[in-house]
C-alpha cells in the first residue's frame, strides 16, 4: 500500500507538471514572433532578426552602435554623435515577442506599468575627446538601470524598499539606477561611483 500510494502521488505530479508545461506552451503558442515578419518598430517598419540599419538587435534583446543612432539620429543628440553605445535589457523591458496582438513587441507583458516587472536595462556608453594640447582623453559610462518593486517607494528622488533600503535614484519616473561606473582618462575618474545598497545585481525585484 506504501508503494502504491508513492506511485500515485508521483503520478499526480507527473499530471501537474505536464499541464503547466502544456499550458505554459499554449501561451507561448499565441505569441506572435520576429521570424513571422508580422511585427513592426515604432516606425512601422516590419522588424527582421539580426541587426538593423540602427543597431538595434530586437531578437538579442540588444543595441551595439552609435549613441545617435539608438535615437534615429535625432537632431538633438548631435553633439555625441560620435559616442559609441551598447544597451542590452530582458523580455520585462522590451520583449522579442508579441503576446498582446498588437503587432508590436511587449514591454511589461502582463503588467499595466514598469512598476513591479523585473525589467533591467544596461547602458554602456564610451568615447574620446580633445583634452588639450593634443592629447586624447578616453572616456566610459556604465549604469543598470531596474525597474522599481511594487511596494516601493521614492523619497527626495530615492526609490526605497517596503522595509525602508535604499535602491536607488529614481530614472524615468518608473526606475531606479542601481549602479554607475565612471572612467576618465583625464579627469581623473575610476571605478563606481554608484552602487545601490540592496546590490548590483539583476533580480532582486
Amino acid at each position: 500500500m506504501k508503494k502504491l500510494a508513492i506511485i500515485l502521488i508521483c503520478l499526480g505530479l507527473v499530471i501537474t507538471f505536464t499541464s503547466q508545461a502544456m499550458a505554459k506552451n499554449e501561451k507561448e503558442a499565441t505569441c506572435t514572433t520576429i521570424q513571422s515578419g508580422e511585427i513592426l518598430n515604432s516606425n512601422g517598419d516590419i522588424i527582421e532578426t539580426g541587426y538593423d540599419e540602427w543597431g538595434y538587435n530586437y531578437q538579442a534583446l540588444m543595441f551595439n552602435g552609435y549613441y545617435c543612432d539608438s535615437y534615429r539620429d535625432a537632431a538633438w543628440c548631435q553633439d555625441y554623435k560620435e559616442d559609441n553605445l551598447m544597451m542590452k535589457w530582458n523580455d520585462a523591458w522590451l520583449s522579442n515577442k508579441d503576446c498582446d496582438g498588437n503587432k508590436l513587441l511587449d514591454r511589461h507583458f502582463g503588467f499595466d506599468t514598469y512598476i513591479g516587472s523585473g525589467a533591467w536595462l544596461t547602458n554602456h556608453i564610451s568615447g574620446t575627446y580633445d583634452g588639450g594640447e593634443g592629447e586624447v582623453c578616453r572616456w566610459n559610462y556604465f549604469v543598470k538601470i531596474v525597474a522599481a518593486p511594487a511596494d516601493a517607494y521614492v523619497e527626495s528622488g530615492v526609490w526605497y524598499t517596503a522595509d525602508d533600503i535604499e535602491i536607488g535614484e529614481v530614472i524615468w519616473g518608473e526606475f531606479a539606477i542601481i549602479q554607475q561606473l565612471d572612467n576618465d582618462s583625464c579627469a581623473g575618474l575610476h571605478g563606481a561611483t554608484y552602487i545601490s545598497p540592496t546590490g548590483p545585481g539583476f533580480g532582486k525585484f
